[in-house]
């Protein structure tokens, strides 16, 4: 009975060490997966405030974009405008040759048109260079949204 008994107590140690050290392993585990939790909610808000970020930068160079192509359509307008006069000029001098009268009116108004028109021009190279920035832009963004796509399916491949 003296050694049944024992040997029943020595069997309970051993189940109790075993169920203490299972106790500790478990405990271990759950902080791990804590942790692990933590990081996780972490990295999903940074990569949240970046797509935030980005969406931004999209919309503000979306805006810079209109804003260019409706100027750039403006200049486009003027630019035609200034080409009528300029011809009217021309034929003004043309029929002022022919005439022979009044040479120096002539001259001035084709002055005035040419000087207009080479403000127009510098104008439109002007926001035909921010359009293109604008664009330089936007695929930038582009960019960098399909580089966070490839984060997001490492990040998902890598769990």
């Amino acid at each position: 009975l003296k050694e049944e008994n024992a040997t029943l107590r020595s069997k309970i140690n051993k189940l109790q060490l075993l169920s203490e050290a299972q106790t500790e392993k478990m405990r271990k585990l759950e902080k791990k997966l804590k942790e692990n939790q933590i990081k996780e909610e972490k990295e999903a808000q940074d990569l949240e405030a970046m797509v935030q970020h980005v969406e931004q930068n999209l919309q503000l160079m979306t805006k810079r974009a209109v804003k260019a192509e409706s100027s750039a359509a403006k200049l486009r307008q003027e630019n035609a405008l200034l080409q009528v006069q300029l011809r009217n000029s021309q034929s003004e001098v043309e029929a002022l040759r022919a005439g022979q009268a009044g040479l120096g009116v002539a001259k001035r108004n084709a002055e005035v048109a040419l000087q207009h028109l080479l403000r127009v021009t510098a104008t439109s190279r002007s926001c035909l260079r921010q359009l293109l920035s604008g664009a330089e832009s936007l695929q930038l963004v582009a960019d960098l949204l399909r580089s966070i796509d490839r984060i997001a399916e490492v990040s998902e491949d890598g769990q």
